[in-house]
This record gives structure tokens, C-alpha cells and sequence, in this order.
């Protein structure tokens, strides 16, 4: 089959869409809650249980987003209906399309109010203002943020302005040229870091923290926790490796590609814990304070360390790069069937997305002030579009998508997009990506499910 040509463009190189790929699966998680749970369930054990969920669960759906859209060479909702023809199947499949559209969409909503925090504590940070203050006057500091509004609005509306501004640039002069700056960028703050949290004097205490092998305390849950956070930390189940997938280079190997965007992904998640977690100790603090750490704990550790105002900036940019990198490929699906279905330019398109998101934004960012009452099924509205993308939208679409990579495309598509040269390797990825995986993200699903109403 000739090979179809993406009107958005594609990727100049494959290192551009492994950093661009990258980017998308790092994210605020990284930074705190790989670390965290690794450290609370068995350290180097659990660590052990998370890459081997990776190889078996996250990246042969990876890969499967990425064939999907690099055989469609179009947006994810019209990439699975044109595949799905292909296959001589169904173009109803186009909905898997449309659940991680919207998924992104809803998540980008209540995400860049998130990232709107860390705006703030970024300007914080250079401002002094955590210098020398205790644990209670970091969370009073939080609190008054959530209480406010209009700050939350500034910050909110910051953001969506900045990831809007570089997906109006099209895939060439918005997306890998913002990837080219922003992922460097990010890796030497990282590094930055971890060479001053080696000076923190608690080093090897961050360190046992994070890799001290006790297969004791690696439950069942924990193995759970391992299998849920191995297919949420790709990005998967959203569209938008699918969408990135559908501007890479048809010379470039999937298999391998991937590989390296799940072995950096997590590098990423253990170097931020080992810059972390130092810190933390070196100032008795609570390791296990959860989404607390980065906007109450470590704000109190740079306040009383040597240079912290310094390295509590650069800590907030690189948390800011991290939410900055993968909310653009939140948005990317949606931006890119708008364009294809109305035949309209990006400009329009981003500012009419953008606008709607924004708004959406102002009613999750309400849920902390003055929304506080509004109740969506016992829940305010930004734990409502937490819940609904993490519990039912991202699973069904991982799942839907391993279901159609498996059992719709036939082995003539995937084997040509694939290009494996090793048969046994191919046979191990139809496998994983027929029973395993689709197996395994249904346990996802029904375990958060139970998880979270039972919670």
C-alpha cells in the first residue's frame, strides 16, 4: 500500500518524536507519584514489577497506538476509521478515536489548573517566599491559593494561552521545535537537581527510600498500583502517542522507538525521585506526602537548605516543562480532527478549542472556592473529571485499542508497519497485545473502579 501523507506534516527525524513522545508521557506524575509509590511498596521491588508491566502491558499498546497512526497518517479518530476499513472492518471503530479525543480535552481541563499551581509556585520561588517558613505556613501559602480565584484564573489562563500558543505552530514550527527546546531543557534541570540533592547529605537515604528490594512489602495491591501506573505513565488510552504516531517517519522502527520511550519515561521517574527524596529526608520530613510533597514539603525543605531558593525555581520550571510537554499532546488529537474535518487552519481551530477548555478550566478551578458546593455524583467538578478520564475514558481506550490492534488489523498491516525482522519478537508482541494487555487493562479498570467508589 503507498504510503499516506499526513497534512499536518511529520516529524524531521525519529529522535524527534522519541523526545516529542517523551514528553508527552512525562508529566506531574513523574515528578511526585512514581517516586512515592515505588518508595511505599517495596522499593527496588516494586521497581522490578513496574518494568516488567511495562514490557507486558504498556508497551505493546504503545506500540499499537503508533501503528494505528502512523498506517492512518491522520488524526486518532480518523485514523482508526480508515484503518478499521482497511482491515475490511467496521468505520464505527472510529469512536475509540473519539474517547481519547475527549479524554485529553476533559483532562487538559482540569490539568492546566494543576499546571496554573505550579505557575504560581514558580514566581513563589523567585520571589522568596518560602525562605525560612515552616510546614504550616507552606500549607497556609497552598491553601490561600485554592481559596483565591482570581489567581487561580491568572495562572489557569497563563497556561492555556502557552500550550495553545505552540500547537497553533503546526507540527513542524510548534511541536518539534517547542520539543527541540523544552525536553533538553528539562533532562539538565533534572540532572541540575540531582547533582544538588547529592549534596544534601541524605543521599544514600533517598536512595535505600527508592531501591531497597523488600519483596514483603510488594502486595497484591502494590503489584495492582505497579500495572495501573505502567499504563498511565505512557500516556496511553488518550490519542495522543496515536496522534505523534501518525507524523512519524515511515522508515522508523516502532519497536525500538518505543523501547526507548519507556525506558526514558522511567529514568526520568527514578531521577526525579533520587533528587527528591534526599531533600525530603535531609530535612525530616514526610516522604509519604503524597500530592502534598510538591506544593507543601518541598517548598519547607528548599526554604531551609544552602542555595534552595535557587533550586526550588529551577525545580518548579522543570515541573512546569514536565505539565507544559504533555499538555500539548492532551490537545493535539482534538486540534488535529478539527482541522481535518472543518478544513479550517490551526489558528481558528486552537483559539476555538482553547476557549472552550478555558472555560472548563474556570469551572474545575471553582471546585476549590467559590464552586464548592456543586456536587457531581458526591464529587466537585475537578474530582468528577478526574475520576471519569482516569477510571472509565483512559482505560476503555487502552482497551478498545489493544481489542482493534489485536483482533481487527490484520497481520498484513501490522506486520508491514511493525517491520520486524525477528518472528519470535512479533509473535511475543501479537500475544501480549491479544490476551495480556487487553487482560490486564480490564483489571485496571475494574480495580480503580472498585477502588475509588469504595473509597
Amino acid at each position: 500500500m503507498k504510503d499516506r501523507q499526513n497534512i499536518h506534516g511529520s516529524w524531521a527525524s525519529r529522535w524527534v518524536f522519541i523526545m516529542a513522545a517523551t514528553g508527552s508521557a512525562v508529566g506531574l506524575g513523574n515528578i511526585w507519584k512514581f517516586p512515592y509509590i515505588a518508595g511505599q511498596n517495596g522499593g527496588g521491588a516494586f521497581v522490578l514489577v513496574y518494568l516488567v508491566c511495562i514490557l507486558a502491558v504498556g508497551v505493546p499498546i504503545m506500540m499499537a497506538e503508533v501503528l494505528v497512526g502512523r498506517r492512518g497518517r491522520q488524526s486518532p479518530i480518523n485514523s482508526m476509521r480508515e484503518v478499521a476499513i482497511e482491515a475490511d472492518h467496521s468505520p464505527k471503530w472510529a469512536l475509540v478515536g473519539w474517547i481519547g479525543a475527549l479524554a485529553g480535552f476533559l483532562i487538559f481541563s482540569f490539568y492546566s489548573v494543576v499546571a496554573g499551581w505550579v505557575l504560581a509556585y514558580v514566581a513563589a520561588m523567585a520571589n522568596g517566599e518560602f525562605l525560612e517558613v515552616g510546614s504550616e505556613q507552606a500549607g497556609k501559602v497552598f491553601n490561600d491559593l485554592l481559596a483565591d480565584p482570581q489567581a487561580l484564573l491568572i495562572w489557569h489562563t497563563v497556561f492555556v494561552v502557552l500550550v495553545m500558543w505552540i500547537l497553533l505552530g503546526g507540527v513542524n514550527k510548534g511541536l518539534e521545535r517547542a520539543t527541540k527546546i523544552m525536553m533538553p531543557a528539562l533532562f539538565v534541570l533534572l540532572l541540575l537537581l540531582l547533582g544538588y540533592s547529592m549534596s544534601s547529605g541524605a543521599f544514600g537515604q533517598g536512595l535505600d527510600f527508592l531501591f531497597h528490594f523488600d519483596p514483603s512489602a510488594l502486595s497484591w495491591h502494590a503489584v495492582l498500583v505497579a500495572l495501573g501506573h505502567s499504563f498511565f505513565t505512557l500516556s496511553l488510552g488518550m490519542g495522543s502517542i496515536m496522534a505523534y504516531g501518525s507524523y512519524m517517519p515511515k522508515n522508523a522502527s516502532i519497536g525500538g522507538t518505543v523501547l526507548t520511550i519507556a525506558a526514558l519515561d522511567t529514568v526520568v521517574a527514578l531521577v526525579a525521585g533520587m533528587a527528591i527524596f534526599p531533600i525530603v529526608f535531609a530535612n525530616s520530613l514526610d516522604p509519604g506526602a503524597g500530592p502534598g510533597l510538591m506544593f507543601i514539603t518541598l517548598p519547607v525543605a528548599f526554604g531551609h537548605m544552602p542555595g534552595g531558593q535557587v533550586f526550588g525555581f529551577l525545580f518548579f520550571v522543570l515541573v512546569a516543562l514536565a505539565a507544559w510537554t504533555s499538555a500539548i499532546s492532551l490537545m493535539e488529537p482534538g486540534v488535529a480532527w478539527m482541522v481535518e474535518r472543518l478544513g479550517l487552519k490551526r489558528g481558528p481551530v486552537c483559539i476555538m478549542l482553547g476557549f472552550v477548555v478555558w472555560l472548563m478550566g474556570i469551572a474545575a478551578l471553582s471546585s476549590f472556592n467559590f464552586g464548592s458546593g456543586v456536587s457531581i455524583f458526591g464529587m466537585n467538578i475537578f474530582d468528577f473529571l478526574d475520576f471519569i478520564t482516569a477510571n472509565i475514558f483512559l482505560p476503555l481506550g487502552g482497551l478498545f485499542i489493544a481489542l482493534f490492534a489485536g483482533w481487527v488489523v490484520t497481520q498484513r498491516i501490522t506486520r508491514d508497519e511493525l517491520a520486524m525482522t525477528t518472528p519470535g519478537v512479533y509473535v511475543a508482541w501479537s500475544v501480549m497485545i491479544r490476551y495480556i494487555a487487553p487482560i490486564a487493562v480490564a483489571v485496571i479498570f475494574i480495580f480503580n473502579l472498585i477502588d475509588k467508589l469504595g473509597s
